[in-house]
């Protein structure tokens, strides 16, 4: 009798973490806690991605959009990414890697500061890795490639070069994406590194969301016959 092979975890999952702001109406609470709320949420997950041996998770943190909110609400967003930056330096745990990806330009200079440091600071043998998109949006990404490869004109290019110049450089493509909050749609993540990615979406909002049901994700996930075309 053969054995049942063991369920493989997939190697990198993307996160859409949706729904902070309808959580909160609902909890008679303000958007801002409301986001306060999910990045607790994270910092949850990304626990619950270790112990299945998950080695890349890449949320969608703060998009390019976001800068178009209401003043309040985009500091407020921006007090989060340096408490996160402040966290990852007081932590400084060599099994771990935390990228920022994005327009990081658009960022006001102590967070560039605080980012480059981080980055700088990376144990080379990280195990997990967690990219945060912030400030990131995939048409900007891409706008971004086809201006550096055309600066350097030493085309045609292949699928690996322009994936090297990505803003994500370095992360692996995606094998599974969740959605929260209700919404079917992307909504400019990751399009380069979604091509052969599996979609789930759920109505439960990001804070919210159970360990039972992001196990039973990736539970689903093992049971996906994927043949990448072929």
């Amino acid at each position: 009798m053969s054995e049942t092979p063991t369920p493989t975890p997939p190697h990198c999952i993307g996160l859409i973490m949706d729904g902070n702001r309808r959580w909160a109406r609902e909890q008679g609470l303000s958007s801002l806690e409301g986001h306060k709320v999910g990045y607790d949420k994270l910092k949850e997950v990304t626990d619950w991605c270790k112990e299945r041996d998950v080695h890349h998770l890449v949320v969608y943190a703060f998009s390019t959009e976001n800068w178009n909110r209401s003043k309040e609400e985009v500091d407020h967003l921006l007090d989060l990414i340096r408490l996160l930056l402040r966290e990852v330096r007081e932590r400084s745990d060599p099994t771990e890697a935390v990228h920022i990806v994005g327009d990081i330009a658009r960022f006001p200079d102590d967070i560039q500061e605080d980012i480059t440091a981080m980055h700088a600071a990376h144990a080379p043998d990280a195990t997990y890795h967690l990219w945060v998109a912030a400030s990131y949006g995939g048409r900007a990404e891409i706008i971004a490639v086809v201006n550096t490869l055309a600066q350097q004109g030493t085309g045609p290019y292949r699928e690996e070069d322009i994936s090297n110049a990505l803003w994500t450089s370095g992360m692996p493509d995606p094998d599974l994406i969740v959605r929260t909050g209700g919404n079917h749609r992307l909504s400019n993540f990751l399009p380069w590194q979604s091509v052969y990615s599996e979609l789930y979406f759920t109505d439960t909002h990001w804070p919210a969301l159970t360990k039972d049901e992001f196990l039973g994700f990736l539970d689903r996930f093992n049971t996906e016959q994927r043949n990448f075309g072929v």
